[in-house]
Formats: C-alpha cells, structure tokens, sequence
C-alpha cells in the first residue's frame, strides 16, 4: 500500500539533499538562533527547496518547518493536516563533517503522522513509511526493499543512543536493561538514523529521556510505524504531533510493538522520568 503524495515527497528530499551537499565539509558560515540551536547556509538551502516544492504538490497544505517555526498557535491549531519539516537534521553533525545528517519531511494529519520520509544527503540513501503503510529502505541505485523490526536480539540486544544527548535517568534505564538482557550493545548514531536502525532491524530499542523537537522525530516515526514499530510516551501512548505552545516533545520510547518486554519497560521509564 502507498500513498499518492509519498513518490513526490521521497523526490523532494531528494532535491534538499542535493542543495545541501555543495556545503558539507566546506567552508561554513555558522550562526545562532534563539534557542542557541546552529544554524547554517545548507539548513537554510533544504528548507527552500522543501517549502517550494511542498506547496506545488498541495498549496492547501501549510507547512511547519524547524527554520521557519516562528507560526502563532492560534494559526497552527486551525491546521487538519500538515507538513512537519526537519530540512537538515543534525547540524551539529553536519558542521563536524559527519555524515550523519538527514532531510526529514512528515505528513501529520490531526496530529498522527501519516507517513514520513528521511533522506540521507551523503549516501543517497531514504527510508520512508507510514503506519497501515509499510516501510522501506531505497538505496542509492534506487532498488528498494522493505524493511521491518526485529522483534528478538540476534545476539546482544542493541540500544540506540545520541551521540550527543543523555541525562541520568536515561542511564539509570540503560543499568536497567543491562541487568534485564545481559551486556548491551550501544549504537551510537546521530540524527533521525536512530529510529531508522530500528525500523530495518539493527537494534531493539531507543529511549529518549532527554529533550527533542517535534521535526527531530515525526519523519522517522512514521518510518518505524510502518515497520512494526512505536514512539511512546511514557505513559504509554503514542507520541503525537497536536498543535501545542511548544514545540518540545515530551520523553519517548522507540520499540518493536510486539516487544515482549514493552510493558516492563513503560512502567520502568515511568518511575525514571
């Protein structure tokens, strides 16, 4: 099953990916925004091509993107559906000349996402799906495959990590599943790759006790919907995208849905947060 708008979409993160390569690993102006966050001329490339081409495929779909989030909630709470756009997530990656950094664009629709597509400049690589969906993982060369979670280890049982953000009660969860399934393995990976390790079988979990943006995630979760994954909060339910005052989420769990350990997992987290 797909969706009408997705083959554009996939082609439009395609395009930001190509007006973001001619600054990587260059000479790079850096500057601040108000929430201390950097900010390049290569964030600012992607979210051009992603705005305009966005609005020739649906003009009657507004568009919420990271670098031009400044959008009254009185305005945004009218939306039924819209784009959430991450034009490049990782910029910190992405100035350290990591290849780490990805194109993320969201169709949300009364806050769920319904389908999400997160491209990778460097290595021409997408992955894109959608709960109902399915998910996939397009390569360079254009073939692609279908992708899903793993619902047991193949061997160590693997947990993403952010290369650049923890807090104490994130590690307090990660003693916790060392003494639940032996020695973990960490996969320390940046941007919005992390849930997509998930979503193509590479590890089994991804807690996040720290704080994330609304762009940061919703491309990547509708990626891991569709491959039989979740984003919860940690009450349990599933994160969603409502318009709020903040754009910050709220703590989360990525995980395979029929993990058998999930809801051991939620009551833990729970107590941690």
């Amino acid at each position: 099953m797909s969706h009408p708008l997705l083959p554009a979409v996939i082609e439009r993160v395609r395009q930001a990916g190509e007006a973001i390569l001619p600054h990587w690993r260059g000479e790079l102006a850096v500057t601040e925004k108000a929430d201390a966050s950097p900010v390049t001329a290569a964030d600012l490339a992607a979210h051009k091509v992603l705005v305009a081409g966005l609005a020739a495929l649906d003009a009657g779909i507004p568009v919420l993107s990271e670098e031009a989030a400044d959008i009254a909630l009185a305005e945004r709470a009218g939306w039924q559906r819209w784009w959430l756009v991450d034009p490049l997530d990782g910029t910190k990656e992405f100035i350290a000349g990591s290849d780490e950094f990805t194109v993320n664009v969201a169709l949300v629709e009364r806050g769920r996402v319904v389908f999400g597509v997160v491209g990778v400049p460097v290595t021409g690589r997408c992955y894109y799906g959608g709960a109902g969906l399915g998910a996939w993982r397009a390569d360079a060369d254009g073939q692609a495959r279908e992708i899903s979670v793993r619902i047991a280890p193949d061997e160590a049982f693997t947990v993403v990590a952010s290369k650049r953000h923890s807090s104490p009660a994130q590690e307090r969860l990660l003693a916790w599943l060392g003494e639940r399934f032996g020695d973990l393995a960490l996969a320390n990976i940046g941007s919005s790759l992390k849930f997509c390790l998930l979503a193509e079988g590479a590890a089994d979990c991804y807690p996040r006790l720290a704080p994330t943006s609304q762009w940061d995630t919703a491309a990547a979760q509708g990626v891991l919907e569709g491959a039989g994954g979740e984003v919860l909060n940690l009450a349990g339910e599933a994160l969603t995208y409502e318009a709020r005052e903040t754009f910050l989420n709220p703590s989360f769990l990525a995980l395979p849905v029929a993990a058998e350990w999930r809801a051991e997992l939620i009551q833990l987290a729970r107590a941690l947060d």
